[in-house]
């Protein structure tokens, strides 16, 4: 069976654009790929968070990725930290990778240029997300377009070891879109972005959640006179809604006399009737930690075996000798 591989950041609550843009791809692909989905909880440290905060998020994505249909009988779970080998290989890359090909990342240039202040963990990013992919030999990574170059510059690097060292260690990776869905919206109409502060959580409270959709920007015009169908509230119920519901809802905002007010509040609750059943289950697992704990053990076994063997294959490649003991 083929291989897919991907991961998330635990660097804070998970919203839609996360599920639509990623997760709901991991669920679909399991019955089809051997399913390698991990916790990429290093990388959420080039946010500098809080140890506790981290902690706390790392709980709260395993605990969303089983609710959301993540099946640990198909799929392998766990938690980049489990596995030592993602930053022995990391290490290892960096001395292949070219200083440009990090320096023409759009993540750290769109984060830089947004205000966030830079450091070497953020610069290095790509190098730790080759490991990551490289080290699992997937055949596909599912991800959102805005991680696409990454995928792109893991393929650069896996190619430059491969030319650099005369062996075929690394296989090339491709990255896997859902066009429709590749960029969720946020409510101001940017890509949706936990750094933005433009999001829609997916298990927030009731009261928080309709908070967030009520937050959506939109124009001023008025109730009475017809308004641009195509607008964020309609992109963001598309994802919820059949084609039948979509046009339906455009026609509302051609015809006049229906506010950004009445469209915000179906997208609510065509939002918490799409979510309630998640809801529900990731309420069963925070009852039965022991569960989920021994989930993310399982997992990590699993992967490090295969890890173990390729980091073993680099090594020797390199020229690291074996362990002496």
């Amino acid at each position: 069976m083929k291989r897919s591989l991907s991961g998330i950041q635990p660097s804070g609550v998970l919203h839609i654009g996360n599920y639509f843009g990623a997760i709901k791809q991991f669920v679909e692909l399991q019955d089809e790929y051997e399913g390698f989905y991990f916790l990429a909880n290093y990388h959420a440290l080039t946010s500098s968070p809080k140890g506790e905060d981290l902690k706390n998020n790392t709980i709260n994505v395993i605990l969303d990725y089983l609710a959301l249909g993540l099946d640990p009988e198909k799929s392998t779970l766990f938690l980049q930290s489990d596995v030592p080998e993602h930053t022995e290989l990391s290490w290892i890359l960096s001395n292949v990778t070219p200083m440009g090909l990090l320096e023409r990342a759009h993540s750290y240039k769109d984060k830089t240029a947004k205000g966030i202040k830079p450091n070497v963990g953020l610069f290095t990013y790509p190098v730790l997300m080759a490991s990551d992919i490289l080290i699992y030999s997937p055949d596909i990574v599912p991800v959102g377009k805005d991680q696409k170059q990454h995928v792109e510059i893991t393929r650069d690097i896996a190619i430059k070891f491969n030319e650099t060292y005369g062996k075929e260690v690394f296989k090339l990776p491709k990255e896997k879109i859902v066009e429709n869905v590749a960029t969720v919206p946020g409510t101001d109409g940017d890509k949706m972005s936990k750094s933005y502060g433009n999001v829609i959580n997916m298990f927030g409270s009731k009261k928080q959640l309709k908070k967030q959709i009520m937050n959506i920007v939109t124009d001023s015009t008025p109730l009475e006179e017809p308004k641009n169908p195509d607008n964020n509230i309609t992109k963001l119920y598309s994802l919820f809604a059949t084609e039948e519901e979509v046009n339906a809802l455009k026609e509302k905002f051609l015809a006049g006399n229906f506010g950004y007010g009445h469209a915000k509040t179906e997208l609510f609750d065509k939002f918490m009737d799409y979510f309630a059943p998640f809801q529900k289950k990731r309420e069963e697992l925070l009852q039965n930690m022991d569960y989920v704990n021994e989930i993310l053990k399982k997992g990590a076994l699993k992967a490090r075996e295969i890890a173990t063997k390729k980091v073993d294959e680099v090594r020797d490649a390199v020229g690291i000798m074996k362990k002496s003991y």
